[in-house]
């Protein structure tokens, strides 16, 4: 009689097959799949400063004030003399008919362009150039300014918002006064679409679940009898991707407090 040996096939318990692994929102995230993109459908133009010479002197006329998709602050539509059009973000004040003065010679007033160099200490600027003749890349959201701190030999100091200051060429151009828009913030959004549009224009995901809320297999948060993390939140730099979740890398994390000063007797 011939014995023949049958393959045995055993298969896992239905528990254990749906404990394997899912990736993460932050994996899909940076895939970099449509969905997480930003759109750019409905943009106008780029915004920012006209490529004339810093020796040369323009005034141009705010002929509208236009929304861009996907943009806080409205845009100014500038006619030069030379004939040739700008989209800048338009500063406090401005109104369609008033006039913006660039260049050499130019006064230190709300709305006229200038370098650096020529604006005086303690004046709110915003819209600046980080680079000569980039046309402007910092401050530039709604209600936003910073204030030229100083003028030194290694440059002209800026003051953020946030507090923190930065060393620029002095060739480097910006505009008197704030970015108009501000308080937009304040009116909240009332009902999820609202929420739903504006994060869609900006690219950003919407809406997002918590990593407690979730089961085992989709975040290592997940799980458990109550919505509670289970472990350390703060992870490492060099922690695997399906684990890089949380806090990464973080300097200090929980509540500030202040240190008192023992005096020695």
């Amino acid at each position: 009689m011939d014995k023949r040996h049958k393959l045995k096939i055993t298969m896992q318990p239905a528990s254990n097959r749906q404990q394997l692994g899912k990736r993460t929102l932050v994996r899909r995230r940076g895939r970099g799949g449509k969905q997480f993109r930003a759109v750019i459908i409905g943009k106008l133009a780029p915004a920012k400063y006209p490529n004339f010479k810093l020796d040369e002197h323009h005034i141009g006329r705010v002929v509208d004030i236009v929304h861009e998709r996907g943009r806080d602050a409205p845009l100014a539509r500038i006619q030069f003399d030379d004939g040739r059009y700008s989209y800048v973000p338009a500063p406090e004040g401005t109104t369609v008919g008033s006039s913006i003065e660039v260049g050499a010679g130019t006064v230190a007033r709300a709305g006229n362009i200038l370098s650096l160099e020529s604006v005086p200490d303690g004046t709110l600027v915003c819209n600046i150039e980080k680079n000569q003749g980039d046309g402007g890349k910092l401050i530039k959201s709604a209600g936003s300014s910073a204030i030229v701190f100083a003028h030194g030999t290694g440059g002209v100091t800026i003051k953020f918002p946030s507090g923190k200051f930065l060393t620029l060429d002095p060739k480097c151009r910006a505009m008197v006064g704030a970015i108009a828009g501000g308080g937009r913030k304040e009116k909240p959004f009332l009902k999820a679409g609202n929420r739903a549009k504006y994060m869609q224009v900006h690219g950003r995901l919407y809406p997002t679940v918590r990593g407690i809320a979730q089961a085992a297999v989709y975040h290592p948060h997940g799980g458990g009898r109550h919505q509670h993390i289970g472990r350390q939140s703060s992870v490492g730099r060099t922690t695997p991707p399906g684990r890089k979740v949380g806090n990464i890398a973080p300097r200090k994390t929980g509540r500030g407090r202040v240190k008192e000063i023992q005096k020695s007797s």
